[in-house]
């Protein structure tokens, strides 16, 4: 497994890459893959509700509000794509690696 997260700035804040394992038994960051934050979440795929709680555990672990993260691509994929506004890749990276 590799820990190198593919984050990358924008001028909006920055981009990161996630993988999601909905209907898990707890929700976790389970390291990283190829570049990509592996989360597992207690939510089911079920009509959006697992990238709502997506957001709602990325927004409370990286401690930025909720409106500031936005699903930009992978609504009904488990491979997504997160812009965290007024966050860069560095300060993303940083309260990640603690963790990881």
């Amino acid at each position: 497994m590799s820990s190198d997260l593919a984050l990358r700035d924008t001028s909006e804040g920055c981009i990161l890459p996630v993988r999601v394992h909905p209907g898990a038994r707890k929700n976790d960051i389970t390291g990283v893959h190829d570049g990509t934050l592996k989360i597992s979440l207690t939510t089911p795929p079920t009509d959006g509700r697992a990238n709502e709680a997506l957001i709602a555990f990325l927004a409370k672990f990286l401690q930025v509000p909720r409106a500031r993260i936005t699903l930009v691509t992978g609504a009904t994929r488990r491979t997504k794509t997160l812009r965290i506004a007024a966050k860069s890749a560095a300060e993303v990276q940083a309260t990640l690696s603690g963790f990881l």
